[in-house]
């Protein structure tokens, strides 16, 4: 009797929703179209290195498409070729890749799925290069990975912070308030840009365009004398004042991007209350952009990639990932993949869309 093939399938990077449509689609159509067996890696490359998994069966994931979150756990911090290990309260890092890369084989595994964003998918990369076949699913709210136009958790994310703005404007008016949303976008500003603008933000300030503040105030200013006495700021946690910094909240020691960004909304709404007069609040979106059920949308685009994950193990396409460019789920080359983040170009067409109805973006 032949035997039964098997693919093994790991979610890496901070949750976000659609995981659990993913694995669900991977799952089913492997085992429903191929007869495969599946393998779900606990908490992503730390399971790969403590060679934590378990075999999935189509029970264990119906019910799971609605379901924020992933049910086979993930990290951030895990990185076999940087693997942190404490010891006496210090934090060493070392090179665990071919651990790894052993308990992989051990699994008799033809392919290992691995769904995450350009951190998770830049590990993939090197594994591939390391012998492993790999297929890679783009997961990200920050919608910023290189090779593909969109990303699942993206528009429900946009949909959490588009809320979470409406709700502001109101207490904003109230109380005649600069109300600032700081929304998630370490690098890149396509969160921030797409809910600020669906939101009504007066000011969205973003990485890719540091800012003025002269010129954010000049706004503020400008609306006031106009008889709006409040203004709604999106600003990504990532974006920085003209030849500034990042605002750092905290540095995480075993983690090997061990920056951790936040508080900005709160640096600027002092900078523009001294400078304006007027009284500033900030909000921070923070975890709750990746948190919940996952939209519609999300739910759709998680089944496709993971279907089309699978088509591309049976034709043996290793090495890449799962991308789609103009509307079309094309191969992407995980050596293109890890060469970096997808910016927002400063001649985007919904950025000029927001300029032509009064959007500042402080420039």
């Amino acid at each position: 009797m032949k035997k039964k093939q098997s693919i093994a399938i790991l979610t890496g990077g901070g949750d976000c929703p659609g995981l659990n449509a993913v694995i669900r689609a991977v799952t089913k159509k492997a085992v429903f179209d191929y007869d495969m067996d599946v393998l779900g890696i606990e908490d992503g490359y730390e399971g790969l290195v403590e060679n934590r998994f378990r075999k999935l069966e189509t029970h264990d994931v119906s019910g799971i498409l609605t379901l924020g979150g992933t049910i086979l756990g993930t990290s951030n911090k895990a990185n076999p070729y940087k693997y942190a290990v404490e010891k006496s309260g210090e934090v060493s890092f070392h090179n665990v890749a071919k651990e790894a890369i052993r308990n992989i084989r051990k699994m008799g595994i033809s392919c290992l799925v691995c769904v995450g964003g350009d951190g998770t998918l830049h590990i993939a990369h090197r594994l591939f290069c390391d012998g492993i076949p790999i297929v890679g699913v783009p997961k990200t709210i920050d919608n910023d990975i290189r090779g593909t136009e969109i990303t699942f958790g993206f528009d429900t994310a946009v949909q959490i912070a588009t809320e979470g703005i409406d709700r502001i404007h109101t207490t904003a008016q109230s109380h005649h308030r600069v109300m600032i949303v700081e929304v998630m976008g370490r690098r890149a500003g396509w969160l921030a840009l797409h809910a600020g603008v669906a939101g009504g933000g007066d000011i969205i300030l973003l990485p890719e365009i540091p800012y003025d503040l002269d010129k954010i105030a000049k706004k503020i200013k400008a609306r006031s004398k106009k008889g709006k006495r409040f203004s709604i700021v999106v600003i990504s946690e990532g974006a920085k004042a003209k030849g500034g910094t990042e605002v750092v909240k905290r540095i995480v020691k075993a983690s090997t991007d061990p920056v951790r960004l936040g508080g900005v909304g709160f640096v600027l709404a002092d900078q523009i209350e001294k400078v304006t007069g007027s009284e500033a609040r900030a909000v921070v979106m923070g975890h709750l952009q990746r948190g919940g059920s996952p939209t519609s949308f999300d739910r759709v685009l998680a089944t496709q990639l993971g279907t089309k994950a699978v088509d591309m193990i049976i034709r043996k396409e290793f090495g890449y990932m799962v991308g789609v460019q103009q509307g079309t789920f094309v191969n992407v080359s995980l050596k293109d993949v890890a060469a970096g983040p997808r910016f927002v170009p400063p001649d985007n067409p919904l950025i000029k869309s927001a300029r032509s109805v009064g959007t500042c973006f402080g420039d």
